[in-house]
């Protein structure tokens, strides 16, 4: 089977600061459940600099991220996040994160879920490093990666990790506690996107 490179199966690398973006995200959706318009709220966000940017570039650059992450949600799941608490706003844009970014979504799935299902439930950075090197053969943009860069997103996955409660300081991996209500909405995708925690889904819970 001959391994494709084409762009589009190129990873999105632009994850190198600003953690899980909650309280971000939190304005940013009001805003689109008001108006239903990406490029509205855009517009809305930076005029008014409602992320209380220190300057013009800043605002365009976080309000950008935050939209691209948000995105990725369907409005149910905007609407969820609006009347949720913090855990469940932390929950949702832990998915958001691993939905823009096939990076974190992969290693989430292969790294941190697996490291839980297999009762071997710690994470370091040389495990994350050790992922960046197999992915590495089907996506070469990563070999392309300077090592502040590499370093800066892997401090940004950790950073991730440990806002959204997956992760101790310590590295620690610790089993993700959903709400029921967001359980059964991203259990509602195909495929379900509880696979991004460090939990059991009922289809892998063996029967007596």
């Amino acid at each position: 089977m001959a391994i494709s490179t084409d762009a589009q199966d190129r990873y999105a690398l632009s994850f190198t600061s600003g953690g899980l973006l909650v309280r971000e995200a939190d304005e940013v959706a009001s805003v689109y459940l008001r108006e239903r318009d990406w490029g509205k709220v855009r517009q809305v966000a930076i005029e008014g600099n409602l992320l209380q940017a220190r300057t013009t570039s800043s605002s365009v650059r976080v309000t950008r991220e935050t939209i691209q992450r948000l995105s990725v949600l369907d409005d149910a799941e905007l609407e969820l996040l609006a009347d949720s608490s913090l855990t469940e706003r932390c929950h949702l844009m832990w998915v958001a994160a691993c939905g823009r970014y096939g990076l974190i979504g992969d290693f989430a799935e292969e790294v941190l879920r697996e490291r839980y299902l297999l009762l071997t439930p710690t994470l370091s950075a040389d495990h994350f490093d050790r992922f960046i090197t197999g992915k590495s053969l089907w996506h070469p943009e990563l070999d392309e990666l300077k090592a502040s860069t590499r370093t800066k997103l892997r401090q940004n996955v950790f950073r991730m990790l440990h806002e959204a409660g997956l992760c101790s300081e310590d590295g620690d991996i610790l089993p993700a506690v959903l709400s029921e209500r967001v359980h059964d909405a991203l259990a509602a995708r195909t495929p379900s996107d509880v696979r991004f925690f460090p939990t059991i889904l009922p289809t892998e819970v063996s029967p007596r």
